[in-house]
């Protein structure tokens, strides 16, 4: 039979015996690559990529592809073996020099045709080394100025990375941004990506924040300042995708050690804008309560508390979030940080009481809240009399 060409080593053209990965994505029979490696040979015999990285992780699943194919034999069935032969050429579109540009966005769109099909298919591209390859298409080698050809061609592969990622719980394959060089990258193509380009990035952060595995790269993008006040800038945009960038700020904010950098980098003024803004906002997605939960989470930090209460916005545009006839969607949050900020600022309850804080919560006692708001804002109420009441005493 012909050999499905996936199932060949790159070096020595023969049926892998003992198949493993390098950290380009690409995959060699171990005997082969180590022998490659011995001559002193530091890059990757098929993308001729340096290795930062020399170590083997071996691939089992594409073993037991081949132990599987060697046992069925002529039964296997053809529609398989197309597939195989189909990904070998998608492969080798992609990371070959020769081939042209618009050729392997063709490559992507089939990726992602095949994606959009069999869980089958969709486990072979991930455990035949497409994830690695595609982030590398993404983050590899992004230039400081951005051509719109490149940009068009890092959008449709990140567009098939979040296609691929959710389908056996890759988010693993994530920590390969821990490398400066990909952060950077990351970060350039979130200041002049496109808007689909920069909602993408903000798709990834919420999958790194959402795991354990992921935990430290969480961390060190909690580090970098230049990403979080990108992630700020979208934000404040009148238009754009700030609704994406509210959601991987929250999502950042599940990481403690990273509250207090947002808040340095200034996401509290961004978010109030955001708040303040919300209803002259239309046909998008009002996320001014997820905007507000944000809030809540980031004054656990001491700092947050003072970033609120110098802003000229920032207790009113609480104070907004109490009621809203449309809905209670963050009155909660709303509630809960002004009693936050009230409890031990005087000047905060002054400017509360004064932007009409307490018809606010009178109107929301009133309303089809529920219970635990509706307690919520009765403890306000009491904490903002009991206060007026000790000051009063010193008058």
């Amino acid at each position: 039979m012909t050999i499905p060409h996936l199932f060949i080593c790159p070096i020595s053209l023969d049926l892998f015996k003992d198949p493993v990965t390098l950290c380009t994505g690409q995959t060699y029979d171990r005997s082969s690559i180590e022998k490659w490696l011995s001559t002193g040979n530091l890059t990757c015999p098929v993308t001729m990529q340096k290795l930062h990285d020399i170590s083997m992780v071996p691939n089992h699943t594409l073993r037991h592809l081949i132990d599987e194919w060697l046992k069925m034999g002529p039964q296997l069935d053809p529609d398989y073996l197309k597939t195989i032969d189909s990904l070998a050429s998608l492969k080798h579109s992609l990371v070959s020099n020769e081939v042209t540009l618009e050729k392997k966005f063709q490559a992507l769109k089939s990726i992602q045709s095949l994606s959009d099909e069999l869980i089958s298919r969709n486990s072979c591209l991930i455990q035949l080394g497409f994830l690695p390859l595609l982030f590398e298409l993404v983050f590899g080698s992004v230039e400081s100025k951005l051509s719109q050809e490149s940009i068009n061609f890092a959008e449709k592969s990140l567009s098939s990375i979040l296609k691929l990622l959710p389908i056996l719980g890759e988010l693993e394959s994530l920590n390969t941004l821990k490398e400066e060089s990909k952060l950077e990258s990351f970060r350039i193509l979130l200041e002049q990506g496109s808007s689909m380009m920069q909602e993408g990035l903000c798709h990834l952060i919420e999958g790194i924040s959402s795991s354990l595995e992921t935990k430290e790269l969480c961390a060190i993008i909690g580090e970098n300042r230049q990403i979080l006040q990108g992630l700020i800038l979208l934000v404040q945009q009148t238009s754009g995708v700030p609704e994406a960038g509210i959601k991987a700020i929250y999502a950042l904010c599940s990481l403690e050690s990273n509250r207090e950098n947002l808040v340095q980098a200034g996401v509290i003024n961004g978010l109030l804008m955001y708040i303040s803004n919300t209803e002259r906002r239309e046909n998008v997605r009002n996320l001014a309560p997820k905007a507000m939960a944000t809030i809540e989470i980031l004054l656990r930090v001491e700092t947050a508390k003072d970033a609120v209460i110098n802003n000229p916005n920032g207790v009113s545009s609480l104070v907004k979030m109490v009621f809203r006839v449309s809905d209670h969607e963050g009155s909660e949050s709303a509630v809960r940080s002004l009693m936050v900020i009230c409890s031990d600022s005087l000047q905060a309850r002054e400017e509360a009481i004064c932007r009409g804080v307490l018809t606010q919560l009178l109107l929301l006692l009133q309303s089809q809240c529920s219970v635990r708001t509706k307690t919520n804002a009765r403890m306000l109420l009491k904490l903002l009399r009991s206060k007026w009441n000790e000051e009063q005493k010193h008058f």
